[in-house]
């Protein structure tokens, strides 16, 4: 019992404490067996269905106190904050679905013809919509050139950031003009080299 990896450990129920005693007292009479576990929870579930509320009581004792030790072990307990992974304002939207399309050109509609619905009243509305809808072929035709768009725009994304994380490693000189002319210049003599090789 206790913490682990600083998080304190979830507090157990008496029937899960009956379960542990019950297991603990079958490995002591028959500690080479194998116990399957679905037909030992079954046998489990069976007997504390038939045991009174003082039978039950030790097992409720030991709930209680495990549960005043995972209050007190919260209490203490502030979790670590996790870091969002913040997304890549340059990154492409993703594909809409064709029911987002559908919601699009739908949502003005209902605004217009119903002004006080709340916002969960407009999403089941155009739920129903939705499953009436006729012409669903039009808005899966939208979704499917849209998520082509987004395939098209991803894959340029990933080739410029695979080479923005590449030249990050080793990140070279600003190219000037007169390097320029410099490199000019020495594809003139090796050019000349060349010559004469020959």
């Amino acid at each position: 019992m206790g913490i682990k990896d600083g998080k304190p450990r979830g507090r157990m129920t008496s029937y899960a404490f009956f379960i542990q005693s019950s297991r603990e007292e079958q490995r002591k009479r028959n500690p080479n067996e194998k116990v399957v576990f679905t037909e030992f929870s079954k046998l489990c579930a069976e007997k504390w269905k038939g045991m009174d509320s003082e039978d039950k009581k030790r097992y409720n004792d030991m709930a209680a106190k495990d549960k005043v030790r995972h209050e007190e072990e919260m209490s203490n307990y502030t979790p670590e904050k996790g870091e969002k992974r913040k997304r890549d304002p340059n990154a492409p939207k993703r594909p809409l679905s064709a029911f987002f399309f559908f919601n699009k050109e739908e949502r003005d509609k209902i605004k217009e013809s119903s002004p006080q619905l709340s916002l969960g009243e407009m999403a089941k509305e155009l739920g129903r919509r939705w499953q009436k809808c006729m012409n669903k072929d039009k808005f899966e035709a939208l979704a499917k050139s849209d998520k082509v768009r987004y395939e098209e725009e991803m894959t340029v994304y990933n080739s410029g950031v695979k080479k923005a994380k590449t030249s990050n490693k080793t990140t070279p000189a600003p190219v000037t003009d007169e390097d320029d002319e410099d490199e000019d210049d020495e594809d003139e003599e090796d050019d000349e080299e060349d010559e004469d090789d020959e």
